[in-house]
């Protein structure tokens, strides 16, 4: 934490481990209070690769305390995944998706359960491919699962056009489905849109949601080319009370300025935690960065992080707080903060609930990232389907009504992407953080 790497020992730590929810044999060990769970999946489809073995997955996690007025160890900000291609969910899908179905049979099923903390995923591994013409079939497999695709082209004013595909399918007993949905949107100021969005559930009731969208436009006031990336995703157990949810955007301009930031929430039965963070450059050497993350129990036992810095020229600041709050309203916390000059000299200073304190000017270089590590240039090199896309052709005389963007929302389509589910328990809390609150 931020407190400790400037020598002061924290009350508390957090750390991330990763966690899949699954189904399966389990041992407990109460010494350690240490969850073991692990599951062995086979593949046995005989035109698939490998050997057939079965492969084993195991995850840990551990919550220790120690007694102490002041001091309290968690490792309790799990990394929940629903991850690798051996996955629990993806050997349910396997049940009514078999990679063997004869070719041309319908589509079959790219639709995994989303990864944690992944951010933003480039157009390329997506894999987009509209199809040229205008389709509906449907199809039941020999497994007795069903299938259905189904494509067509939304045209609005201003030139506004949007080519689309969807498909889906769903076990014989209806128990597991999988839906996904491609777009691409364009109009006449030059609007260009790149879309997925995909779920899915098994038999177990675990379910997951994801949904990716990259954008071109002008900006209505700067002329300037920008282009935005987003993602949503979230996954819940079916057996659990477990969920997690997030939300990704970055935003870069041609002059340089970028903006990039994340919302994370997760929960694994009595604890829960959030995380926010942002980064905004603005293209002249001026940069912010900020990180807010907390967390709670059923108990009413609440701790969280939070810093922010900001520079230019090499004259900037550091600041941040550390806290932790007592079910019975007992609360700790220690402040700290850095003034940089920008002539080797920073002043330190801070100062803690149980009273410690500290106000020095030491001689030290001041270090910061003044340029993001992927920019302007980077994400014009990464978006080549998005910049192919073909607006419709425009007849002599016609003019695009220059209200930037507005097309583009206001002739949107059901038959592109849809909301968010509207089961948003998993969602961030737009109140405000209790590491803000309590720092008041």
């Amino acid at each position: 934490m931020a407190a400790s790497s400037r020598g002061f020992a924290t009350p508390f730590r957090l750390e991330s481990r990763g966690i899949e929810f699954r189904k399966s044999r389990r041992s407990f060990s109460v010494g350690g209070d240490r969850v073991r769970l692990s599951r062995r999946t086979r593949c046995c489809c005989s035109g698939s690769t490998g050997s057939g073995k079965s492969v084993e997955k195991a995850e840990e996690w551990r919550f220790d305390s120690k007694k102490s007025s002041n001091r309290v160890r968690i490792q309790a900000m799990p990394s929940m995944s629903f991850a690798s291609p051996q996955s629990h969910f993806v050997s349910k899908q396997e049940k009514f998706y078999p990679r063997c179905t004869p070719r041309n049979s319908g589509p079959q099923s790219r639709d995994t359960p989303p990864k944690r903390d992944t951010g933003i995923a480039n157009e390329k591994d997506w894999g987009i491919s509209l199809l040229s013409e205008n389709i509906n079939e449907s199809g039941t497999n020999e497994d007795g699962s069903t299938w259905y695709r189904e494509s067509g082209e939304d045209l609005g004013e201003n030139g506004y056009r949007c080519r689309w595909t969807r498909m889906g399918g769903q076990s014989y007993d209806g128990s597991s489905e999988w839906k996904e949905t491609w777009w691409e949107k364009s109009d006449w100021t030059g609007y260009k849109e790149l879309g997925v969005e995909k779920s899915g559930r098994n038999a177990e009731g675990d379910s997951w949601w994801e949904t990716w969208q990259e954008v071109l436009h002008q900006d209505e006031w700067s002329n300037l080319a920008r282009i935005e990336r987003s993602a949503q995703k979230q996954a819940k157990s079916g057996t659990e009370n477990a969920g997690w949810y997030e939300k990704w955007w970055e935003k870069y301009d041609a002059k340089g300025s970028t903006e990039k930031g994340a919302h994370k929430y997760g929960r694994l039965n009595e604890q829960s935690w959030w995380e926010r963070w942002g980064e905004n450059y603005d293209g002249r050497g001026s940069v912010l960065k900020w990180t807010d993350k907390w967390a709670e129990t059923e108990l009413g036992t609440k701790w969280g992080d939070k810093w922010e810095e900001k520079f230019f020229a090499g004259i900037g600041s550091r600041q941040g707080e550390t806290w932790h709050l007592s079910p019975s309203g007992d609360r700790w916390s220690r402040t700290w903060g850095e003034e940089h000059f920008g002539n080797g000299k920073v002043h330190k200073y801070g100062k803690s609930t149980t009273g410690e304190s500290w106000d020095i000017v030491v001689d030290e270089e001041t270090y910061y990232e003044a340029e993001p590590h992927y920019g302007w240039a980077d994400v014009v090199g990464d978006s080549s389907q998005l910049l192919s896309i073909e607006p419709q052709e425009r007849p002599p005389g016609v003019y695009p009504n220059l209200d930037f963007g507005a097309s583009s929302s206001s002739s949107s389509s059901s038959s592109a992407a849809a909301p968010a589910p509207a089961d948003d328990d998993d969602s961030p809390p737009d109140n405000t953080s209790p590491a803000s609150s309590s720092s008041q």
